[in-house]
């Protein structure tokens, strides 16, 4: 019996375009799952030479690509990585990921950030560092 191709019938676009922001690749596997209302909110973010994020955490996962520079990223083990052009990264939810970004670089980082955050809860939350980033 032979096999028959078939095609589907998809109905063509129309009025539509896009624009790619970002794009990068992680380590790991990602996996979000959520409770209630979630919003979602994709900000750019640039830190400029010798800026910081300030010590943090978030309530929600967030999604980041790095589009350009270096980030220094640093949790609350002073486990201190570093994210280049076109790497992303998943950052997890709680007080428990206190972290902080910084450009220790010559030009400035620039990030895509996708926030997935309980309903109505702020996409970050200021922390004091840990103790051993005050050491």
């Amino acid at each position: 019996m032979a096999a028959m191709a078939t095609s589907a019938a998809a109905t063509p676009g129309s009025g539509v375009s896009a624009k790619l922001l970002a794009q990068g690749t992680t380590a790991k596997p990602i996996r979000v799952n959520t409770h209630g209302k979630t919003d979602v909110v994709v900000r750019q973010i640039t830190i400029q030479p010798g800026g910081t994020t300030g010590w943090h955490y978030h309530d929600g996962r967030l999604v980041a690509v790095v589009v350009s520079g270096t980030l220094t990223h640093v949790d609350q083990s002073c486990t201190r990585r570093k994210y280049t052009a076109r790497q992303s990264f998943l950052e997890p939810d709680g007080r428990r990921h206190v972290h902080v970004g910084s450009n220790r670089g010559r030009v400035p980082v620039v990030l895509m950030v996708t926030y997935i955050n309980p309903e109505g809860k702020p996409l970050a939350v200021d922390a004091p560092a840990p103790a051993c980033a005050k050491s």
